[in-house]
């Protein structure tokens, strides 16, 4: 059993109990019981989790007053939101369990699931910026990385005005639970404009936010002037894991911004133009 696995175990039953995580009579197999709830699943560890996603094999129980079909409905629900939110290399019972007593709350008071809570700063984002596009962004991922239980994940999509960039960010963390409740998103964007019939020259537009891991943003925007990438938005998530880093954390940002970046062919780009 994985140290990261051992730990999450630990954190889980201190805020749920000690039941709420069961060991079953197969290796790596343990008996999850929903919050608030009689259900209950099955759940596989891979030997390598958290690199590798849990299997929920079934449900355990469901309750004796519970409806025909209804523990179907609860794996069906709970593998749908295990997909959504796991990151390879980050645990992820904890959101698991929180997503899925969300869900089936809202069911039970006859509320549509939302994407994001009302509160959350997503939400905000969203309200404020229309959307720019017709069809929707298409990221390129980073591998995740973590150090010292924080965890890195960089994504990046072609943008051609501020407008655009801020419409996909807004929808990255409107569409994306894992990303909306991350605790850090920096973001850059480097954009050239054609020219136009008042001027012969390209417009260039560029913009960063540190979404309060302070600095980064300025570095990851250099990132890109001096990989001479153009049209391009990169959002690094960091969800932290309670050890400070140091100046470490700008290297492994600047890494999976630089891998999602060559991921989707900018630089291929740039070398063409050039």
């Amino acid at each position: 059993m994985s140290e990261d696995l051992v730990n999450e175990i630990e954190a889980i039953r201190s805020i749920y109990g000690n039941d709420v995580l069961r060991e079953a009579d197969s290796a790596f197999t343990y008996i999850l019981s929903i919050p608030h709830r009689e259900s209950s699943l099955r759940v596989l560890f891979p030997p390598n989790y958290p690199e590798s996603i849990p299997q929920l094999l079934g449900t355990e129980r469901t309750g004796a007053q519970a409806r025909k079909g209804y523990g179907s409905h609860v794996l069906d629900t709970a593998r749908a939101i295990l997909l959504s939110l796991f990151i390879p290399g980050s645990v992820c019972l904890f959101d698991l369990l929180q997503e899925l007593d969300t869900a089936l709350a809202e069911e039970s008071n006859g509320q549509p699931s939302s994407p994001a809570d009302p509160g959350d700063d997503a939400s905000l984002v969203l309200n404020a910026a229309p959307c720019a596009f017709e069809e929707e962004p298409c990221w390129f991922v980073s591998s995740a990385v973590t150090e010292k239980k924080s965890t890195f994940v960089a994504r990046a999509c072609t943008v051609t005005s501020p407008a655009q960039a801020h419409a996909c960010l807004a929808h990255l963390l409107k569409s994306d639970k894992r990303a909306a409740k991350a605790t850090h998103n920096i973001w850059g964007y480097h954009i050239r404009a054609p020219s136009t019939a008042e001027s012969t020259s390209n417009i260039t537009y560029h913009d960063c936010d540190d979404d309060g891991e302070n600095a980064a943003g300025g570095r990851l925007l250099h990132l890109l002037q001096v990989m001479s990438v153009w049209n391009v938005l990169v959002v690094v998530s960091r969800w932290y894991g309670g050890v400070k880093l140091g100046p470490d954390r700008f290297s492994i940002i600047n890494n999976v911004a630089r891998e999602a970046v060559i991921k989707g062919g900018w630089t291929k780009s740039r070398m063409k133009n050039d």
